[in-house]
């Protein structure tokens, strides 16, 4: 009981210090927004082009948001060692760091929402199958949450960690189905798609908005989790040899 007070108190603490503050509230809507309408726009008003476009848009605006956040927020507070005396708290390590994702995670999911609320707008969304799209928003704002925490535990500077978040983020957009099918890359560039989590929670999205997805849901959900878990493994293990021992 203990342990998950603590939880709350953390989740609280960074929600009031970082997400809550206005430039943060304001970029996390004015960015989704921005591209939103930037594809919307182009690709017209088609029923069709807007349901093709909406996994990629949800996409983007989940992963900068989660990825932007808690890279600079953990780097930050390792460098000016306030993350120490949330080391030597009395609960578990796992309970800490994610009590420290669990804010860019809701920060993500609210951030996904943004487009579907202008999509409302501009075409019709009821045969979209939100009982996947759901759980999807929540796998993909996990994934890049744990993605951005092995980002910032694997360097020491906050301009460091926003280097290596495009480093990943930027072949992201282009390789992992957001926008055009994977099969229209070249083909040795193919397999470099599944290395990435996001392929898996935009083919859900693909299958649940418009019913194009590539591989059966429930693989993609096994394999976004398992992606999961092994970024949320590796980032205790670097906290443990870099910042503890």
């Amino acid at each position: 009981m203990k342990a998950w007070i603590a939880f709350w108190n953390i989740l609280l603490k960074d929600m009031r210090a970082y997400y809550l503050k206005p430039p943060n509230i304001s970029w996390g809507l004015i960015f989704p927004i921005a591209w939103t309408g930037m594809f919307f726009i182009k690709s017209g008003s088609g029923i069709e082009s807007i349901l093709s476009l909406l996994p990629g848009v949800i996409s983007i605006s989940i992963l900068f948001g989660t990825t932007s956040m808690l890279a600079v927020t953990v780097t930050f507070e390792k460098k000016n060692r306030s993350f120490e005396r949330l080391l030597l708290a009395p609960i578990p390590l796992e309970v800490l760091m994610l009590a420290k994702t669990a804010g860019a995670i809701l920060f993500g999911v609210v951030n996904a929402f943004v487009p579907v609320i202008l999509a409302l707008f501009l075409t019709d969304l009821s045969q979209v199958n939100w009982m996947a799209v759901f759980p999807a928003v929540v796998m993909i704002a996990i994934a890049s949450a744990f993605l951005g925490l092995f980002i910032a535990v694997s360097v020491s500077e906050v301009f460091e960690a926003q280097t290596f978040s495009n480093f990943f983020r930027f072949p992201m957009i282009f390789l992992c189905g957001l926008f055009f099918p994977i099969k229209s890359l070249p083909i040795f560039l193919r397999p470099l798609s599944y290395v990435f989590p996001l392929t898996y929670g935009v083919d859900i999205l693909h299958g649940a908005i418009n019913n194009q997805n590539s591989m059966p849901i429930s693989l993609d959900f096994l394999i976004i989790t398992t992606f999961c878990a092994g970024l949320f493994t590796i980032s205790l293990r670097n906290i443990h040899r870099k910042w503890i021992t």
